[in-house]
């Protein structure tokens, strides 16, 4: 049986404490014989004892630094890109993790294919999984696809540095996922989608996408996503997948328009399943 590529996984690191640990341990499981975990401080924390009391020593792991506090998770990653190693690349947040074999059938997907994606598991904090995202079966994706089937997150990408190697774009307040993605689209015509959910996304109770004032960055990244499409911002290498975008950010920013955030005591009211409703009402662009 052939041997996996090797992997680096990219974390970066702020104010987590509390769940970072849980991420490690996810990354340091997955059954990739040739693998490096760089996990960018971005607050000043030392976050080798927070390791040791998990019980967490592996070798593979290995400490970088923005020298900033709150510099952002942008620069962080880009900091942990500018020093990885290995050829095939995944960023895990602090406060997500990796589902069992996901670097293992990834790996192996992005080196054949260059860029990888799969279903995501959105779940709370304390583990209860609300949806799935992107599940179904395992296909190529082209852009102008991509949107319609993984409609919220980008964080779970597998890719080939050899072939591509983009940075985060650290002005933008949030999609900076998206917008790796689309760059990481102007080598790549297709992505192969596994529809296995292999990646957990946690909504904690503030973070980028979820949290206050998140409504109104969201409106005004996508415009300028938009924006940047109409003047070839992004040289998608498949031309059709310019319309496809577009017409997701059209319709993803008509569901801001009607969304309204669970308040206190409230259910969660995830954006995924309104946007899912939108989407649906217009079967064309699915």
């Amino acid at each position: 049986m052939p041997q996996l590529p090797a992997v680096s996984v990219i974390i970066p690191a702020y104010n987590a404490q509390e769940t970072i640990a849980k991420s490690i341990e996810s990354a340091i499981t997955q059954a990739i014989d040739d693998l490096e975990i760089l996990i960018v401080v971005d607050d000043g924390c030392d976050y080798e004892p927070v390791l040791a009391r998990a019980g967490i020593d592996d070798p593979r792991v290995r400490m970088l630094n923005t020298g900033k506090v709150r510099s952002g998770s942008s620069n962080a990653r880009n900091i942990g890109l500018d020093a990885a190693q290995n050829p095939i690349c995944a960023i895990l947040d602090a406060d997500d993790f990796f589902l069992p074999h996901k670097l293992a059938i990834m790996a192996k997907g992005a080196a054949e294919h260059g860029l990888a994606s799969c279903a995501l598991a959105v779940t709370m904090p304390d583990g209860q999984v609300l949806r799935h995202v992107g599940a179904g079966p395992d296909r190529d994706l082209a852009p102008s696809a991509y949107k319609f089937t993984n409609i919220s997150m980008d964080s779970m990408l597998v890719y080939d540095r050899n072939r591509a190697d983009p940075r985060y774009d650290s002005s933008l307040p949030c999609l900076t996922d998206l917008d790796l993605l689309l760059k990481l689209f102007a080598t790549f015509p297709s992505c192969r989608h596994f529809g296995t959910p292999l990646h957990a996304y946690v909504k904690m109770p503030v973070s980028v996408s979820n949290g206050p004032g998140v409504t109104e960055r969201m409106v005004a990244t996508k415009n300028l996503m938009l924006s940047r499409l109409d003047e070839g911002f992004y040289p998608l290498a498949a031309l059709e997948g310019n319309a496809g975008i577009k017409a997701f950010l059209q319709r993803s920013l008509e569901a801001e328009k009607t969304y309204r955030p669970h308040g206190a005591g409230e259910p969660i009211a995830l954006f995924e399943n309104h946007l899912e409703t939108v989407l649906a009402a217009d079967p064309q662009n699915l």
